[in-house]
C-alpha cells in the first residue's frame, strides 16, 4: 500500500508504477484513454487534475483506490 497524502505523492507514484511497467507516457495515455499532457501533468503533481481521469490511469497501471480511516458505517459496501 502507497499512503498518498498530497498530489506530488500520487504523481510520484504513477511514475514509479508506470516505470516499473517499462510504460512511456505516451503508452500510458493510450491506455488509460487520455492524453500526454494528462499525464505528463499527473506525474508532477498537478493539484486539479480530474479524478474521473485519475481513476483511469490508476486502472489501467493495474492499480486501485481506497480510502482509509473513515467513520466505519461508511465502510460497509452500498452506502452513498
Amino acid at each position: 500500500m502507497i499512503n498518498i497524502n498530497t498530489p506530488s505523492d500520487l504523481g510520484a507514484a504513477i511514475r514509479k508504477a508506470r516505470k516499473t511497467l517499462s510504460l512511456t507516457q505516451p503508452q500510458l495515455a493510450l491506455v488509460a484513454g487520455v492524453g500526454v499532457r494528462f499525464i505528463v501533468e499527473l506525474e508532477v503533481g498537478k493539484p486539479t487534475a480530474r479524478l474521473e481521469k485519475v481513476l483511469r490511469v490508476v486502472s489501467a497501471l493495474g492499480g486501485r483506490l481506497a480510502l482509509e480511516g473513515m467513520p466505519p458505517e461508511l465502510n460497509e459496501e452500498g452506502d452513498a
